[in-house]
């Protein structure tokens, strides 16, 4: 009955009870206190996805006597986790897809946030411009209105005056007897003037209405004034103020100003001549463009560059277009069109002297025998007997006429200077010693001539010595093509002797008559152009260049333009050292006062101001710049390249500071380290110039760890002290082939050695001992020659090497011994080898380093 009542009084709800079903735990606490808790125990309920199969107690299925297993557990069991493991997994995936959703969501709502505001900045934008138009629409109307109550003013002027004209004039006539004015004139006039009011008064409030709906946005409005306090604003009877006529001048002013300003700012299309580069402020200068805007649109193309940088014509091309001009493309060669000048008039030309190189081999006598024409000692002024470089000069014959002659080296170090003599004449003369006959730079020579396509006169010389043989010279000279006239052909050919000089007037007819046929001329009106023969840089006169004129007249206070080199021509000597005021065509003659010493086989002009010079000269240094920073690059990155693949080590570089009397020596002398350097040792000219050795060539020098060589030229007192200060070596020579020798000596002693192996003899191994102290010695029999200590040995076993090293040890008996000779018997012990067997071979031998040298 108490359960009912109870449960009665709790409204049909269960009282809370502990299951009976559970335990009791006993809990201790400090203090020796404790207490028993009743602790009820309750199956865990499971997760069912479908309503159908058997559950058990606390809501899971029943798993056991075979019955089904739920969907969540068949999907746990399948993936070999637990159900609960399963359910954490499956709210992982939950709360993943809800960030993912969260985090579109938020992108949607920033890109619609961007959205918004660019339509707003757009409205803004558009709503600022229709205001702009409004104002100046807004103003506009106000000027025609302005100009419409002037006129209307004016016309109403002389109407208002009329009247007051007629009053007098109608009194007068009264008073002469005429008929005094009607009543319906009067009433016309009253109506007339009441009318002219109503339309002042209309115009005065319309201005006032505009004035007040302008809402003082304007010059002419109120509210220009709305700041200031005055008695007639405080007592309200400035309503009817107008703008001053100053303030509408200086209003009509400004509009005035900004409209012929907006005139002005409208881009006008121009031409822009794009050279191959250029910079970008050059190339906004060019379209008269602000240099901030042209990188500005660089910047938005992904190119980060700034006003100093260099592009190409394309990009320059395309940004010119981008802005809105037109282009002309144009190349930096265009400086040297027209360098040459026009063509000739064939009336103005007339004759000139014909220009004679003698060619040769070393020692033939080629400068004795111009030495002999020109009647002056020149051999003894050439070291060594042998001409070093190009020399020019000038003979007059007993006839009056004159032959230009160009002396060319024979020596094979200076090939380029003999095909630049070739290139520049008329006519060879081709010297053959009649004892000597034919040489190597006899047939060099022949090649030149040919490939400049020049007459050849044969010279055959030393006719005077004992067994001199004429004949043998012009039969050998038929090998190489060149016929004879003697012999069937077209060639002349004249017996001379330089020593006794025989034969030098046939000689010089000989040249007179091949001169008559090529029908030499030219026009001495025009500038000057022609070749430079040769330079030097000269202690008191500076840069001299001797030229050779081809056409034109030279004149001091010419511009010239040689090269890479340019000046203003100060003086002209000729080969006699005499000063001349002109030198026509095919006159050889000295040049001073250029900025340098140009490279000899160089062309020279005269130009129109030393502008067209400066460019000139800037374009060909930038060519030549170019061209020697890219090829040293490209060998440098070969070279390195080759020598990774190979395993080659680079190859030991010989620096050198070259110094010499003429540019045509440093080129010689360069051309000829070049010829003897090889892949493992390389002479290497760091500097190369003409002129004495000074303070910056020591320096240079000292710098490089190089030796000064000086060809025909010495130091000075400064630079002789401070190359012993520093150390640095200077080499003094005359003689082109001694200064060639020594750096071939210097290059040889850089040289690896040569590595050459000897075999000296064969050990067997016929037992093998395990030495505490020593290791594994092999006692051996030497079955050939003779084994030394430390020599190289070979392990072989079964004729296979497999081991390569040096003997550690040689002992016989318990004696350490120089050597074994064959039939005895030894110990052997390998450096740092131990694998040795019975039954092995040792093959012995010495390595021999050889020296080598260059060939």
């Amino acid at each position: 009955m108490s359960d009912t009542k109870d449960t009665g009084n709790t409204g049909g709800r269960k009282p809370l009870t502990v299951s009976r079903g559970g335990g009791t735990v006993k809990q201790t606490f400090s203090h020796g206190r404790s207490k028993q808790v009743v602790v009820e125990t309750k199956k865990r309920r499971g997760i069912s996805l479908t309503g159908s199969g058997n559950k058990g107690p606390g809501g899971q299925k029943a798993s056991g006597g075979g019955k089904p297993l739920s969907k969540l557990a068949e999907a746990a069991r399948k993936l070999g986790i637990t159900e609960a493991e399963l359910i954490a997994r499956q709210k992982v995936l939950l709360q993943r897809r809800d960030a993912e959703a969260k985090r579109k969501t938020a992108i949607d709502q920033q890109r619609a946030r961007t959205d918004r505001l660019r339509d707003s900045q757009q409205k803004m934008v558009n709503t600022e411009k229709e205001r702009g138009e409004a104002e100046i629409r807004r103003k506009a109307e106000q000027e025609e209105r302005k100009q419409a109550e002037t006129e209307a003013r004016k016309e109403a002027e002389p109407a208002t005056a009329k009247p007051a004209e007629d009053a007098p004039t109608s009194g007068k006539t009264g008073r002469s007897g005429t008929s005094a004015p009607s009543q319906a004139d009067i009433e016309a006039q009253a109506s007339s003037a009441e009318s002219r009011g109503k339309r002042g008064r209309s115009g005065k409030d319309e201005r006032q209405k505009r004035g007040n709906e302008s809402g003082g946005r304007g010059r002419g409005g109120d509210s220009r004034r709305r700041g200031k306090l005055t008695i007639a604003s405080a007592l309200g009877d400035d309503g009817d103020r107008q703008r001053s006529l100053a303030s509408v001048r200086r209003a009509r002013e400004r509009e005035r100003e900004r409209r012929s300003d907006g005139d002005a700012q409208e881009k006008v299309a121009v031409e822009v001549t794009l050279p191959e580069t250029i910079t970008l402020q050059e190339l906004a200068g060019r379209m008269n463009e602000r240099v901030a805007d042209v990188v500005k649109f660089m910047m938005s193309q992904g190119e980060m560059l700034r006003g100093n940088d260099t592009i190409d014509a394309d990009t320059a091309e395309l940004i010119t277009d981008e802005f809105g001009h037109t282009v002309k493309r144009v190349s930096e060669a265009d400086v040297e069109i027209g360098l040459d000048g026009i063509l000739d008039n064939p009336k103005d030309l007339v004759g000139r002297s014909p220009i004679v190189t003698i060619m040769g081999h070393v020692d033939h006598g080629k400068t004795s025998l111009l030495d002999a024409l020109r009647s002056t000692d020149i051999v003894s002024g050439e070291a060594g007997g042998i001409t070093q470089h190009i020399g020019a000069y000038q003979v007059q014959l007993k006839s009056g006429e004159k032959i230009s002659f160009l002396d060319t080296p024979g020596h094979a170090a200076f090939s380029a200077m003999r095909a630049r003599g070739a290139n520049v004449t008329d006519i060879v003369i081709l010297v053959v010693a009649a004892d000597d006959s034919v040489m190597p730079q006899t047939i060099e020579a022949i090649s030149h001539a040919k490939a400049a396509e020049v007459p050849i006169i044969v010279a055959v010389n030393k006719t005077d010595l004992e067994g001199a043989d004429p004949t043998k010279v012009l039969t050998d000279l038929l090998q190489h093509d060149i016929q004879v006239e003697s012999m069937g052909g077209d060639v002349q050919a004249i017996n001379v002797s330089a020593l006794t000089k025989a034969g030098l007037d046939e000689l010089t007819e000989a040249i007179t008559l091949q001169a008559e046929l090529l029908d030499l001329k030219a026009n001495p009106s025009r500038p000057a152009d022609g070749i430079v023969v040769e330079s030097q840089l000269d202690k008191g006169r500076g840069p001299v260049a001797t030229v050779l004129v081809k056409r034109g007249s030279l004149k001091r206070g010419d511009i010239v333009v040689a090269g890479a080199q340019w000046g203003k021509v100060r003086a002209l000597v000729n080969e006699r050292g005499q000063q001349l005021k002109t030198a026509g065509p095919s006159i050889p003659t000295e040049i001073l006062g250029l900025d340098g010493t140009p490279e000899p086989g160089d062309t020279f002009n005269v130009v129109d101001n030393e502008a067209r010079a400066r460019e000139i000269t800037e374009y060909r240094m930038r060519q030549k710049r170019d061209k020697i920073g890219t090829a040293t690059q490209r060998a440098s990155l070969e070279q390195f390249m080759t020598n990774l693949a190979e395993g080659v080590g680079k190859a030991d570089d010989l620096p050198i500071v070259l110094k010499a009397d003429v540019q045509g020596s440093v080129e010689a002398i360069t051309q000829s380290l070049e010829k003897i350097s090889t892949d493992e040792v390389c002479a290497k000219v760091v500097f190369g110039a003409a002129g004495g050795i000074s303070e910056s060539d020591i320096l240079l020098a000292q710098s490089t760890g190089a030796p000064v060589f000086a060809f025909n030229v010495r130091a000075n007192k400064q630079a002789r002290e401070l190359a012993e200060k520093e150390g640095v070596e200077i080499r003094y020579y005359s003689i082109i082939y001694q200064l060639i020798d020594d750096v071939k000596d210097s290059l040889s002693g850089m040289l690896s050695p040569e590595r050459k192996e000897t075999f000296i003899g064969y050990a067997d191994i016929l037992e093998v001992f395990n030495i505490t102290k020593a290791g594994k010695v092999a006692g051996c029999k030497i079955t050939e020659g003779v084994v030394k200590r430390g020599c190289g040995v070979r392990l072989l076993r079964d004729d296979v090497v497999i081991h390569e090293g040096n003997l550690k040890t040689l002992k016989r008996f318990k004696d350490e011994v120089a050597e074994v000779t064959n039939g005895m018997e030894c110990g052997m012990a390998f450096e740092k080898y131990e694998d040795i067997r019975a039954g092995d071979r040792i093959e012995c031998f010495e390595i021999e380093m050889i020296a080598r040298k260059l060939d």
